[in-house]
């Protein structure tokens, strides 16, 4: 029972976490916040994180672990390569749909000047896992090679995490959806 509680203490502490990094960013992460949202006192937090920086880092790690699942999942459940990539920037609109919430690993990609090395490194493989991931569907889908895929799929990338960044400071979900359609009416996604 007491190694349930502290696996569930731990993940409490990770979910509010993440919360706060969705919406401040790493330096949204404070102990004391954390410790409220949990219902624990902040000295608590050292128990399952010795510091910000290890906690940042099991955060944003999580966050990427999560998306490879997801993006695992549209690849599983998709009918074709094409369909899987039109549901790509579903994955960056449901943050927005979420109280204006934004990629955790966008937001700490902004503060890279105060990351520590742990955390960027995470916020780092964010991008690469959905870099991979892109490139994957855009060869399966014949709409490139494999040698030019990596340059696309950091453009896809790099337009969908843009758009939500745009959208968030207008609180416009609507306008997310606009600019992916310039996307696809452009061909850089599959319409």
């Amino acid at each position: 029972m007491a190694a349930t509680l502290k696996r569930d203490v731990r993940e409490a502490i990770l979910v509010a976490a993440r919360e706060a990094a969705m919406a401040y960013g790493y330096g949204g992460i404070n102990f004391r916040d954390l410790a409220e949202a949990v219902g624990i006192k902040a000295a608590s937090i050292n128990y399952y994180f010795a510091n910000k920086a290890i906690l940042g880092e099991a955060v944003a790690r999580r966050y990427w672990e999560d998306i490879a699942r997801d993006l695992e999942a549209i690849s599983t459940n998709a009918q074709s390569p094409i369909e899987a990539l039109r549901q790509y920037p579903g994955i960056f609109r449901l943050s927005l749909e979420r109280n204006n919430r934004m990629c955790l690993s966008s937001f700490m990609a902004t503060e890279y000047d105060v990351l520590p090395d742990g955390v960027l490194r995470e916020v780092q493989t964010f991008a690469d896992v959905n870099t991979a991931w892109l490139r994957e569907q855009l060869v399966a889908a014949k709409l490139a090679k494999p040698k030019d895929s990596e340059t696309r799929a950091r453009a896809i990338y790099a337009a969908v995490a843009g758009a939500q960044i745009i959208a968030r400071s207008r609180a416009d979900l609507n306008l997310f959806d606009t600019l992916v359609r310039s996307y696809q009416e452009a061909g850089l996604l599959p319409s």
